[in-house]
């Protein structure tokens, strides 16, 4: 097991491999480049808003997602994962995003289901489309637009997608720009979408994903919105000359032992990153909702975890993920001291909460049970004040990164001691049909 030195710099190994990671059928290669971490919708009296139709009923969505890594094909995922009936797609296209709602001319493709153009997702489940030659470059944005002809409720969603999507009345999956429409409504929240997989390029070595399992601090909470500032966008840019893809496994509120604005990770872990094609790595960044949330107004009557179970948590993650010859690299919890002042979460910081951060702390960085860990801790506190971050960094609540600090924690990785021995593949360039 590697033990890395972190400080002052964050080091990440990741244990390359040299052949493209075989898809079941063993003829193609298929990547996760971006995901979206499928939640239930919660209830009118949760202390946040859903930000979402209660039903869709002959509607089309429209979503914008950027890509990690690029390739000659793409698919998409679509989710149930908490519907109760069959979800009806009536169409589905995919292409180039230009500005806002509008695509690029000549990228519009139709996306087919077991080579119907139409589907129905089965309560509980995902549905994956068929391969389409869409040409897409390394960070390409995608338009993603899905019509729901039939009455559907609205169970399963992404709260924090952290982009606008638009929601217009009849079939627009064709339509050229579909912002201005009448009756169009517009969310921040992913309806449907759950991942965009890619064909890796011809003659690719080494191509293979990262996945981040973490919370709002990886959902990019307070990253601005539409612009790509979630850190592990920042980790993507770097990571895409390379062929790494990177997917993003953060909801926001999520906790790694108890359901919070999500399932628990360990529930999940299996769905949002052991099963999306060509994880070799995770970096998980959880714990800070399990600690804080108990006694706050998210669950007033909730008993704190112990340092003992948390770290048991954490084996348990790691045994899953080892199980399927995934590395985990863990990352230090980063610092918290007078979060969320003036809201109703103002009590989520306490000495006593602060206090068990820093034995967890310490416990990644010492026990050994990690394949490598990421001192995000050392990283982003102020050094006269260790116990918050470095103002630069802060949003301004105290517990998350903004733009700048999320920037740091990708920067901080010293890409060097990944590629050693590999040249960085050219970026891949995306060439309409």
């Amino acid at each position: 097991m590697q033990r890395l030195s972190l400080f002052p710099a964050i080091l990440l190994s990741l244990a390359l491999s040299t052949s493209p990671v075989q898809a079941a059928n063993g003829d193609t290669s298929w990547l996760a480049s971006w995901t979206a971490s499928p939640q239930a919708v919660w209830s009118s009296d949760f202390l946040f808003p859903s930000n979402v139709p209660a039903v869709l009923h002959g509607h089309t969505v429209r979503q914008v997602a950027r890509l990690s890594v690029g390739g000659p094909r793409v698919r998409i995922v679509l989710s149930n994962a908490y519907g109760k009936v069959p979800l009806r797609i009536g169409a589905a296209t995919v292409a180039l995003a230009s500005s806002g709602s509008a695509i690029e001319a000549g990228s519009l493709r139709t996306l087919t289901f077991s080579g119907q153009p139409a589907a129905s997702v089965a309560p509980g489940a995902p549905l994956v489309s068929d391969p389409v030659d869409l040409s897409v470059p390394d960070l390409a944005r995608l338009t993603v637009s899905i019509h729901l002809p039939q009455a559907s409720p609205v169970s399963t969603f992404h709260w924090d997608g952290r982009e606008t999507a638009w929601i217009a009345p009849q079939d627009q999956t064709r339509t050229a720009r579909i912002d201005d429409a009448p009756g169009v409504q517009t969310t921040t929240a992913r309806l449907v979408l759950s991942a965009i997989q890619v064909e890796a390029a011809p003659g690719a070595q080494g191509a293979q994903t990262v996945a981040i399992l973490g919370d709002s601090i990886t959902d990019g909470a307070t990253a601005s919105l539409g612009m790509d500032a979630r850190w592990p966008d920042f980790l993507a840019k770097r990571l895409a000359p390379h062929g790494v893809a990177v997917i993003n496994a953060g909801i926001s509120g999520a906790r790694l032992l108890s359901d919070g604005m999500g399932d628990n990770a360990l529930a999940r872990f299996e769905r949002d990153v052991l099963a999306q094609p060509g994880v070799r790595t995770v970096i998980v960044l959880l714990g800070i909702n399990d600690i804080s949330w108990p006694g706050t107004a998210f669950a007033p009557r909730s008993k704190r975890p112990t340092l003992e179970e948390l770290t048991n948590g954490y084996t348990q993650l790691i045994a899953q993920a080892h199980s399927r010859g995934v590395r985990v690299i863990a990352a230090t919890l980063t610092p918290f001291a007078g979060a969320l002042p003036g809201t109703p979460l103002s009590n989520y910081y306490q000495p006593e909460k602060d206090a068990l951060r820093q034995q967890l702390n310490a416990w990644i960085r010492a026990s050994g049970s990690f394949d490598a860990v990421l001192d995000f801790d050392a990283l982003a506190r102020d050094p006269a004040h260790p116990l918050r971050l470095l103002p630069v960094y802060d949003s301004g609540d105290h517990l998350h990164p903004g733009d700048a600090g999320n920037r740091a924690l990708a920067e901080g990785t010293d890409l060097s001691l990944l590629f050693t021995n590999q040249s960085p593949k050219p970026a891949y360039k995306a060439v309409l049909r």
